[in-house]
């Protein structure tokens, strides 16, 4: 087995509860605020430069793994609330049979995290010499 360096490890911002934490406030249980509290902060990223692992779950734990070299394209997006806090989507769309779409939301400076993803799937790809071929439709207008 080969060691892995641990590049970045997360949680996403507890600001994705903030409508759920107000109506907790004024109409709803606090124990429920508390229960969102608990599972935000029991969802754990770790990015290392072989994987991405996901760790989920307050009393039963599920982890997730994706090789990187899995993924084929990212994408960064931001709304206005999450511009306000500095916070963002990265949305990671693989090769994965079992996950071909991965959204990691209310991620802190998403972006700079975004680009460390980028630069350690590139060097994975080379280093297991994984190279894609895009086979689709024909471009528009060539017949």
């Amino acid at each position: 087995m080969t060691d892995e360096n641990i590049e970045w490890t997360g949680h996403p911002s507890q600001w994705q509860n903030a409508w759920w934490f107000l109506a907790c406030v004024l109409l709803l249980p606090i124990p429920y605020a508390l229960w969102l509290w608990l599972v935000t902060r029991n969802t754990v990223y770790t990015l290392t430069d072989q994987r991405l692992k996901f760790t989920r779950g307050v009393f039963n734990k599920t982890t997730e793994d994706l090789e990187l070299y899995r993924v084929r394209d990212s994408k960064f997006q931001q709304n206005f609330f999450e511009r306000m806090f500095g916070l963002g989507e990265i949305i990671l769309y693989t090769t994965d049979a079992s996950t071909p779409v991965i959204n990691l939301t209310f991620i802190p400076d998403a972006e700079s995290v975004r680009e460390k993803i980028r630069v350690l799937v590139e060097a994975r790809r080379d280093a297991k010499r994984v190279r894609s071929l895009d086979i689709g439709g024909e471009e528009p207008g060539l017949h």
